[in-house]
């Protein structure tokens, strides 16, 4: 505990050299504000959540849905505004230490998800591990998979990641593209598009 209050002054003090004191002073009043706020879920779900110290910001919340549903999240976890995170059934979600989720993310989680270390996600990303059973609708409504994020992970604006995808660790995946399956370590993952213009006049 000494080092993690170590580490906080630290970054104070270099946060005020970089900033200046008034801004780094407004900017560390909103994460601790978060840090309370990732207390707060930490006390309602106490049976649910294993953590350490993690800021979870205004309109972000997470939802628990099952006394079995589990949620670890690292040191230094940080989740900006608006981002919703659902763990229901037997789900397990893994969050490594200092792992970012940006604004407007959703993580679904039934079954099992694992983002790891110092992994950064973009604003409006969607992680889900299970998909609807449209086509029996006489069976379980659905069907459950597995994500496997890496660590140090770019993942840009408006990704969705769905069920059975494992991606490598230092991979890029380019912003807007939809991922399913094995992304491979250090590489850069692009969905190929092509720019299609029809005359509407015609």
């Amino acid at each position: 505990m000494i080092n993690i209050f170590k580490k906080i002054f630290q970054t104070l003090v270099t946060e005020s050299r970089n900033r200046g004191l008034y801004f780094a002073v407004l900017m560390n009043i909103s994460h601790l504000i978060g840090v309370l706020r990732g207390a707060f879920y930490k006390l309602i779900y106490f049976r649910n959540i294993n953590c350490s110290i993690f800021a979870l910001q205004t309109k972000s919340r997470i939802e628990i849905f099952n006394k079995h549903s589990k949620i670890n999240i690292g040191k230094f976890v940080f989740v900006r505004r608006n981002t919703s995170i659902r763990i229901d059934f037997n789900g397990v979600l893994n969050i490594g230490e200092k792992v970012f989720i940006n604004d407007n993310c959703n993580i679904n989680c039934i079954n099992k998800i694992s983002i790891g270390k110092n992994t950064k996600i973009a604003p409006n990303v969607s992680i889900n591990d299970h998909d609807h059973n449209y086509k029996n609708i006489e069976d379980s409504h659905l069907i459950k998979g597995e994500v496997k994020i890496g660590e140090n992970v770019w993942i840009g604006s408006n990704v969705v990641i769905l069920r059975d995808t494992f991606i490598g660790d230092n991979t890029v995946i380019a912003a807007g593209s939809v991922v399913k399956g094995d992304i491979p370590s250090n590489t850069l993952f692009v969905n190929k598009r092509e720019n299609v213009c029809i005359n509407r006049t015609s």
